[in-house]
């Protein structure tokens, strides 16, 4: 499949006019190679790279080992998400490793995009677990402890982009903050920390996030229509949410005009593969999971990802993240306890980087 149109970057005309000067006209000044600004996102998620590489993972382009970053940054990628919880049970996700792979990032030149679960694990439409550190806090002293954690990301970090909550569909910190259940309590904890962002760091943008394109999303931006923040994040999974590409598109569309705001594809990705590498059952591995006119093959995950990016560019989005691409299978192939995502990661079974990378070209 085709895709309809790439990128629509903003540019002056008048660049390609001769250039006058002192009303003497000049045409050895050629513009035609004047490179677009790289205003739309292209990102992957990346957290689980530092254990991944810590098992000793190589990764691979083409027959070449390569760092996993500049594999990405090649083809075109130009974010970076990584996830963060504040006291994990290892060291993984938390805030050492992620300011290492931060830092990493910047080095190879791309932009950090920082998840920020407010958990001390995953945080998810079913699970809002505040971290067991502010157990017990009464709320004024909960918001307090927010703000400062936030601080804190700010400063050992700077992200880019910060997004507050992940998957946020009935709010985070559960239960102060239930959008359900307690609405005045998320929405003076997500203000909080909006406003701790905006004055520290400015140039920062911030992005809630909804898993979905149902109803549901139109729901949720409409309740936090008055918080203070720059992009809809949205996730797009077709066992999760439906079939329909075009359902995506129309949903970046409207909620754009709704509510005047940037929308991303904060979550998408798809198998090249129904088969398995390790003995860990993966989460995509039926044929009813996906979408028929993309067959589990290297070149349908291709199309897949090229349909979400033509969606999200028709539809008057901002960009798109691929979620998963590191999670290969790195305990090897008898492990039980490896990744439920090797078959749709961005590199196959023999850690070589696929096809769908394309789909990130500049």
């Amino acid at each position: 499949m085709a895709l309809a149109m790439f990128i629509s970057c903003g540019g002056d005309d008048s660049a390609t006019d001769p250039v006058a000067t002192d009303d003497v006209v000049t045409d050895d000044v050629v513009n035609d190679d004047v490179i677009p600004e790289d205003t739309f996102i292209r990102a992957v998620d990346m957290s689980f790279l530092p254990e991944t590489e810590g098992a000793g993972t190589v990764y691979y382009n083409g027959s070449t080992a390569q760092d996993a970053l500049a594999t990405l940054k090649d083809a075109g990628v130009n974010t970076i998400r990584i996830r963060l919880w504040k006291d994990p049970a290892t060291a993984h996700s938390g805030m050492a490793e992620v300011k290492a792979l931060a830092q990493k990032v910047k080095a190879a030149g791309m932009k950090v995009w920082l998840t920020v679960h407010y958990s001390d694990t995953w945080a998810d439409p079913a699970n809002q677990i505040k971290p067991q550190a502010w157990e017990g806090l009464a709320f004024a002293q909960l918001k307090a402890a927010a703000v400062t954690y936030t601080q804190q990301i700010l400063t050992e970090v700077n992200p880019d982009i910060i997004q507050i909550g992940n998957e946020t569909n009935s709010g985070f910190i559960y239960p102060e903050g239930n959008l359900v259940d307690n609405e005045a309590g998320f929405l003076e904890l997500v203000n909080a920390v909006s406003a701790t962002i905006r004055e520290q760091s400015p140039q920062a943008k911030i992005m809630l996030h909804y898993a979905g394109i149902a109803e549901g999303a139109d729901w949720f931006f409409n309740k936090t229509a008055n918080v203070d923040f720059d992009y809809i994040g949205l996730s797009y999974y077709p066992i999760w949410h439906g079939k329909s590409i075009p359902a995506l598109q129309n949903k970046i569309a409207a909620l754009k005009a709704a509510h005047n705001k940037e929308v991303i594809v904060a979550e998408t990705s798809y198998p090249f593969t129904l088969g398995w590498e390790d003995w860990t059952n993966n989460v995509v591995g039926l044929d009813s999971q996906i979408i028929p006119a993309y067959p589990a093959t290297p070149q349908g995950q291709k199309d897949f990802l090229l349909a979400v990016r033509n969606a999200v560019e028709v539809g008057g989005g901002l960009g798109f993240c691929y979620w998963g691409a590191e999670w290969v299978a790195f305990r090897g192939s008898e492990a039980t306890n490896g990744s439920t995502w090797e078959n749709q990661a961005l590199w196959d079974f023999d850690n070589k980087a696929v096809p769908a990378l394309e789909a990130f070209n500049f």
